[in-house]
């Protein structure tokens, strides 16, 4: 079924977008397609990668109210390199940001959105929710990381958060090991075992996931089993619906798509990367 639950009679309408990824063209050609009084929710990963970072941020911006936005692993990369604890990767395209006379606003701007958004009982992450969390566990630790992230501190905080490790959840978890395991769930996860331990380095198509591994949506005992989930992050998936979650990633940043979906009727708009 390629809808998401329905969680009234009456939902509100509103629409969500995949990674845009400095894609700042097709993202204009997309929102040009969307109602003007419609609400319009992001997945993460709004820059990098693309070719126009601050034509994206400018057009997010400029929604006001109408944007919903999560951080992605991409944005929270941003913010480790312009605080100098992470160094730019080869295919990074970070500069317009990073020379922009308003960078630090901008960084400001990012750094205070949340890692899970949850409204008229959807919820929207960038990657995906580890299945041992409930709803509300979800959302909590979401708070837990914003509060780091959007503290006057947040550069010291940075030099602490990146790494793989832990790749498991744990209530006993503290400190920088506890940040660093709820932004990685968030940002980052595809596939875990199945008791929930994430593996960072398998990235491609459903068919060749590694013995012993899952995508987390598939995983039997997920918490959040009947909790309409829409989310983005795993471009060899592409727009993918099951168990009640909808993968918005169609690989815009690669040259193919980028896509929004409506919530409730399910109906997606896509538009190609380049005319």
């Amino acid at each position: 079924m390629n809808t998401l639950q329905k969680t009234t009679d009456f939902p509100p309408d509103f629409y969500v977008i995949g990674d845009v990824q400095g894609c700042s063209d097709a993202l204009t050609r997309l929102l040009a397609q969307i109602p003007d009084e419609a609400d319009v929710w992001f997945c993460g990963d709004l820059i990098n990668r693309g070719p126009d970072n601050l034509g994206v941020l400018r057009q997010v911006r400029d929604l006001g109210t109408r944007a919903r936005v999560v951080l992605g692993n991409h944005d929270i990369h941003l913010l480790g390199v312009a605080a100098g604890v992470r160094e730019a990767g080869r295919l990074d395209s970070l500069a317009d940001v990073l020379n922009d006379t308003e960078r630090n606003q901008w960084l400001d701007w990012l750094r205070r959105f949340p890692l899970a958004h949850y409204e008229h009982g959807v919820l929207m992450v960038h990657a995906g929710v580890l299945p041992q969390w409930s709803l509300a566990q979800t959302l909590k630790y979401s708070q837990e990381a914003q509060r780091i992230l959007s503290a006057d501190d947040y550069v010291e905080q940075l030099k602490t958060l990146f790494g793989s490790s832990p790749n498991y959840w744990s209530n006993r978890l503290k400190g920088a090991e506890r940040i660093r395991a709820i932004i990685n769930a968030f940002t980052r996860i595809r596939v875990c075992d199945a008791h929930g331990a994430m593996d960072f380095q398998f990235k491609g198509e459903l068919p060749n996931i590694p013995d012993g591994l899952l995508p987390w949506f598939r995983v039997p005992a997920r918490k959040t089993l009947n909790q309409p989930i829409v989310y983005g992050h795993w471009s060899a998936l592409g727009l993918h619906y099951e168990n009640n979650t909808v993968c918005l990633d169609t690989g815009c940043v690669w040259g193919l798509e980028l896509t929004a979906y409506h919530y409730p009727s399910g109906e997606t708009i896509s538009v190609p990367a380049m005319l």
